[in-house]
């Protein structure tokens, strides 16, 4: 403000200090906004605080999944299965069934992994690749096919896993490392097609390392609350740096939908399932030599133990492994390989997915002295691998169907006791010839009947296939783990 007076010097002299304090004012309030471009340029090249953390995360997670996202594949299955027909009766009538699920590959030259459920009775399985723009690969260029025909290299139902193949090399797949720690609270996300929706993906947190979701199977998973529905079976849950930390398998659900409750297979079982089936096209089972059963009260009262709960080595196979490394009848096994070990089915796990090439470390409680024993592990042989050494390639091939066979005496059904029905022919071994994959036989399957001709030895299925034609319709029945299912296809 200018204050006019008499004395023309006075105001002169206001006058020009309006006049600098003006022109100081602008010049603060220039220098005041050209800070505040430079806040606001900064701001928007490097976000700070909590919007910058989350900007980081949001980052992180879109890099990640354009990281996995390709290795991922969704698994379309036709067969047949049992439907009810509807009037409330217990029997069923056999249908034609449609199947979605997923699977993630672990090998660049066309191995996926899957679980066993989704591809089980199939006649056709067809593998679509994740054709993801953001991650482009040499399998996976423009135009080309992204939908191929898998057959089915071998399948372990007590894990839940199949393995599958594709004619296609070059293609991106997931790390899975057996020794990697998964920890309970860290971020993984889960992905698949839900309900058919590919390349879908959900967040979450290892709920738990080590659920053991039944009481009475020794198989024990990884629980998340990411979101996992129907479809999402078969496909990967992953850690923040990528790898494979489990097959997503199953979810606990009153509504039917995901409540939080998913399980998955641990990676150190996908990584030794996978190596079994790819080699051999079954899983052996690794044992010590000794046998173990549950403690209740009662046995640790009357034997004075330590402890009330838990595992009891009851006996030791003389000059067995276990027996070698010191382990004695009465010992409590604590840990296995640094797993606390709560209950049987827990030790079988341990014991059954434990590789034969490793030495495995037991700590057991003998009296009150705990004791750490390092014992070899040696590979029990499969049923059917012992059938091997018994076959002719020439007497036992079964050229039309691509397999070799054996007739099921009493000496055959004594060495596999389990088998329900003790006539027929079992399958030892597949050829190289199509006909058996496309049969989706498997070595163990014991095949009944050939549309509905009953079959109790070679000479019945060799001459229940020897009159079919190309495109003739070819249903098996086949015992396969103890249950009756049916296998069908078209002969080619």
């Amino acid at each position: 403000m200018i204050f006019w007076k008499k004395s023309p010097g006075f105001t002169v002299t206001v006058c020009c200090l309006a006049f600098i304090a003006a022109r100081a004012g602008n010049a603060q309030s220039q220098r005041a906004k050209n800070v505040d471009a430079e806040v606001r340029q900064d701001n928007s090249a490097k976000p700070h605080g909590r919007a910058g953390f989350l900007q980081q995360f949001n980052d992180s997670l879109e890099a990640l999944t354009d990281k996995v996202a390709p290795a991922v594949v969704q698994i379309e299955v036709a067969g047949y299965g049992p439907v009810e027909d509807g009037s409330g009766s217990a029997a069923a009538f056999i249908a034609r069934q449609h199947r979605i699920g997923s699977g993630v590959i672990i090998d660049p030259a066309g191995y996926i992994i899957t679980n066993a459920h989704v591809v089980e009775g199939a006649q056709r399985i067809r593998v679509t690749l994740n054709r993801s723009p953001a991650s482009p690969t040499s399998a996976l260029d423009a135009g080309s096919k992204s939908t191929f025909d898998a057959k089915l290299v071998g399948i372990h139902n007590e894990s839940d896993l199949a393995l599958l193949k594709i004619d296609v090399a070059g293609l991106p797949f997931l790390l899975v490392d057996p020794k990697r720690t998964v920890r309970q609270g860290e971020l993984v996300i889960a992905l698949g097609s839900p309900e058919g929706l590919d390349n879908s993906v959900t967040m979450g947190v290892v709920s738990a390392v080590a659920r053991q979701a039944d009481p009475q199977r020794a198989m024990v998973y990884i629980q998340t609350d990411a979101p996992i529905n129907r479809g999402n079976s078969g496909g990967p849950l992953v850690d923040i740096d990528g790898y494979l930390v489990g097959i997503n398998t199953f979810i606990f659900s009153s509504s039917g939908g995901s409540e939080g409750l998913g399980f998955a297979i641990p990676a150190k079982a996908v990584k030794f399932v996978y190596d079994r089936l790819r080699k051999v096209g079954h899983v052996d089972r690794s044992e010590i030599g000794a046998t173990a059963q549950a403690i209740s009260p009662a046995l640790a009262e009357g034997l004075h133990l330590p402890v009330n709960s838990g595992v009891i080595i009851a006996d030791v196979l003389p000059g067995g492994p276990a027996a070698t490394a010191g382990l004695k009848v009465q010992d409590v096994v604590l840990t296995v390989d640094t797993t606390p070990i709560g209950s049987l089915p827990m030790l079988e796990a341990s014991l059954y997915l434990h590789p034969t090439d490793e030495v495995m470390t037991l700590a057991v409680l003998r009296g009150k002295e705990k004791l750490t024993l390092y014992v070899p592990v040696i590979q029990q042989k499969h049923d059917v691998d012992r059938l091997l050494d018994m076959v002719d390639p020439e007497k036992n091939l079964v050229g039309r169907l691509g397999v070799l066979g054996m007739d099921v005496d009493s000496k055959i059904a004594e060495m596999l006791p389990d088998l329900r029905f003790k006539s027929g022919v079992i399958v030892v071994a597949r050829t190289a010839y199509r006909a058996s994959v496309v049969a989706g036989l498997s070595p163990g399957d014991l095949i009944h009947s050939i549309n509905t001709t009953a079959v109790n030895n070679m000479d019945d299925l060799r001459n229940a296939v020897r009159p079919l034609k190309f495109g003739d319709p070819v249903v098996l029945q086949i015992e396969r783990d103890s249950k009756l299912e049916y296998v069908a296809f078209e002969f080619e």
